[in-house]
C-alpha cells in the first residue's frame, strides 16, 4: 500500500509505502510536521481495506490537518468502504492506478524509501537514492538516478545511475537479479546464488558491471 503525501504550504511531497494503515502515523512523523495541512492519497492496489481498519486509521490520524484525503483502489469493496465513511474514494483499473502512482513518484526530487515487498509488475523509481527494505521479486522493476539499496532479496530488474551517474551502485543482502543496469551499461544477473549469502554490491568498472562483497564480516 502506498500513500502519497503532499504538504500544502511547502509542497513537500513523499510516497510512503506501508504493509498496512496501522503504521502510517509512525512513518508520517519521520518526514512531516504535524501542524501543516496535507493532502493524502491512499493507493490500495489489489488490497482490501475494511471498515474496521479504516475507522481505526481515522482515529489515529485525527490530529492531522487533512486538506484532502482520497482513496484510490481497483477493489470495489475498498472504494465502497471509503465512501461509506465519507472519504472520497475512486475506483480505477490496476494499470491506471500504477501509472498515476509512478508519474507522481518519478517527479520527486528526493530519496525514496520503500518498506515491504516489491511485487511482480510493480515499478518504483527515484530521482535520488532508492532504499527497499524487503524483497524485490522477479518481474518487478526498480530504478534510481543515484544508488539502489535492497535490504532483502534483489530478484527483479534494477537500474541505477539513470542521471548518467557513472559512480552509482546497486547493493543487496542477496543479489541475484534478472538484470542490472548502471548508467547505460546492462548486464544479465548471475546464474549462481551469492556465496555464503553475504551482501554484495554491483558497480561500474571500466565500462563493465562487476559484483563485489559489500562488506566483509570478520
Amino acid at each position: 500500500m502506498e500513500i502519497l503525501i503532499k504538504q500544502v504550504n511547502s509542497h513537500h511531497t513523499k510516497i510512503i509505502s506501508l504493509e498496512d494503515l496501522n503504521t502510517f502515523q509512525i512513518a508520517f512523523e519521520k518526514f512531516f510536521t504535524l501542524n501543516e495541512p496535507i493532502e493524502a492519497n491512499i493507493f490500495a492496489i489489489n488490497e482490501t481495506i475494511n471498515a474496521q481498519q479504516l475507522e481505526f486509521f481515522l482515529i489515529n490520524v485525527e490530529k492531522l490537518n487533512f486538506n484532502s484525503l482520497n482513496i484510490w483502489s481497483n477493489i470495489r469493496e475498498t472504494v465502497l468502504t471509503g465512501n461509506s465513511l465519507k472519504i472520497n474514494s475512486i475506483f480505477a483499473s490496476e494499470k491506471v492506478l500504477r501509472n498515476k502512482l509512478y508519474l507522481n513518484n518519478s517527479k520527486k526530487e528526493e530519496d525514496v524509501l520503500r518498506k515491504g515487498t516489491v511485487r511482480s509488475g510493480e515499478r518504483i523509481s527515484s530521482n535520488g537514492n532508492l532504499v527497499v527494505i524487503g524483497d524485490v521479486n522477479p518481474g518487478a522493476i526498480i530504478s534510481a538516478k543515484k544508488n539502489i539499496y535492497v535490504w532483502g532479496k534483489m530478484l527483479g530488474i534494477a537500474q541505477a545511475g539513470n542521471g548518467k551517474n557513472h559512480n552509482s551502485s546497486i547493493a543487496s543482502l542477496f543479489l541475484k537479479p534478472l538484470q542490472l543496469r548502471i548508467n547505460e551499461v546492462v548486464a544479465i544477473g548471475p546464474k549462481d546464488k551469492p556465496k555464503d549469502h553475504y551482501p554484495e554490491i554491483a558497480i561500474l568498472e571500466k565500462n563493465s558491471i562487476i559484483i563485489k562483497p559489500y562488506f566483509m564480516v570478520p
